[in-house]
């Protein structure tokens, strides 16, 4: 591209300055709407397509000084206005954001315009939404701090340490993978975490049941079969976010399988999918009867990032895929079957990544790993629905049963017919 322009008149760059001039614009439409703000539109407009002539400047002349010169340029022109109105706190956002303006626009010359857009697209929606962010984070209570703070822990420092080689038999066991499974279940249950204790009961039933889901759809049935039963009046509401909390499972399951072995979804989505669709039909037919004055319950979930949680979950994964690996050899399918019914009982994210690790490691068919997978989840399911008799009582149980049968109908049905 240098070449080409230092033939031609240049006018082969001008794709490029308009990108820039778009992406200036952007920035400077959120900006120009904040009082504070001293640059507006045209100082961002302004500001990154200068990145992109001094990037083109410094690509003809062969010296990336340039570049850097008219960084410094730009530095040196926000401190003097910055001295020139002490008066004023013009802050510290706009400051970067016309820096980031500038980096943006040498990234268009250099090639990078999708990126930059992209950048430039995020670094918007930041400015923009910031009394939203301000308040996310006022009710950021210590325990929300932490929990983040542990799962930071977990994710950049224990994780990266961890050797990524294969030991023990079958070669099923990898630290490194392994570790990387817990991060993938913690991460989600932590999303499911923030937001249940964020949010509150504020956006009703139908968040409760789709967070709780992602949190501990075990907790979220065992908090609402217990209130279900103090208050008749409660039942179909509690029979709903616990019918929606075992939904949320099978799209959790379906994002599981997508990032840890994507070759088993083709036969896996249908089965998932189908349980889910009967579960919506009962679900929504049951929402109807829901009373709007009735009283929510935020479940009672522990910090799914917590060290010991994550210890527990790390070792309940190992002795599973080790017993899968070796009940597939002695006793084959049938082996691997009652390991799924009888770890799924309490935990199917289990042997979902230790079915799938088989699957990637080529120790298990694709019928044999969706099979495994579905009884996992059938036998949570039933679980589940024992803590709703023993702690609700027959008469939610009742309303949750249809919701629940639905669900497994459609999971078999998805088995065997699709």
């Amino acid at each position: 591209m240098e070449t080409s322009l230092l033939q031609g008149n240049g006018i082969e760059a001008l794709p490029q300055f308009l990108t820039s001039l778009a992406i200036g614009l952007l920035i400077g439409l959120e900006r120009e709407r904040n009082p504070s703000a001293r640059a507006g539109l045209r100082t961002f407009a302004l500001v990154t397509v200068f990145g992109t002539l001094m990037a083109l400047l410094s690509s003809k002349a062969g010296s990336p000084w340039l570049l850097i010169a008219g960084m410094l340029s730009v530095a040196t022109m926000i401190i003097a206005s910055y001295f020139n109105n002490q008066e004023e706190d013009p802050g510290t956002t706009t400051v970067i954001a016309l820096l980031l303006g500038y980096g943006l626009g040498a990234m268009i010359w250099y090639g990078m315009a999708k990126l930059a857009v992209m950048l430039a697209i995020g670094v918007t929606a930041l400015l923009y939404f910031k009394p939203e962010l301000r308040g996310f984070s006022q009710k950021m209570t210590r325990r929300d701090l932490v929990a983040v703070l542990q799962f930071s822990v977990l994710t950049f420092i224990v994780l990266p340490i961890l050797p990524d080689q294969s030991f023990g038999p079958y070669h099923a066991f990898n630290p490194y993978h392994a570790w990387l499974m817990v991060v993938l279940i913690s991460g989600i249950s932590l999303a499911g975490y923030a937001a249940l204790h964020a949010a509150g009961t504020r956006f009703g039933a139908l968040f409760l049941g789709v967070f709780g889901g992602m949190a501990s759809s075990t907790a979220t049935t065992l908090i609402y079969a217990k209130h279900g039963k103090a208050n008749p009046a409660m039942s179909y509401l509690a029979a709903s976010v616990i019918v929606i909390a075992s939904m949320v499972v099978l799209t959790r399951l379906m994002v599981v399988s997508a990032v840890v072995a994507y070759g088993a979804l083709p036969r896996l989505f249908p089965v998932l999918a189908t349980g889910l669709l009967f579960g919506l039909i009962v679900a929504l037919y049951q929402w109807r009867r829901i009373s709007k004055s009735t009283e929510l319950y935020v479940p009672e979930t522990s910090n799914p990032a917590e060290l010991h949680t994550a210890l527990g979950f790390g070792l309940l994964y190992v002795v599973v895929l080790l017993g899968s690996a070796w009940m597939r050899d002695v006793a084959g399918s049938q082996g691997l079957y009652i390991v799924a019914l009888v770890s799924g009982l309490t935990d199917v994210d289990a042997i979902t990544l230790s079915s799938l690790r088989l699957f990637n490691l080529g120790q298990l068919s694709e019928q044999q790993t969706v099979t495994a997978i579905a009884i996992a989840y059938l036998s949570n399911l039933s679980f589940k629905f024992g803590l709703v008799v023993s702690l609700g009582g027959w008469n939610l149980a009742k309303h949750v049963s249809i919701g629940f049968l639905a669900i497994a109908c459609g999971v078999l049905f998805g088995l065997f017919a699709l």
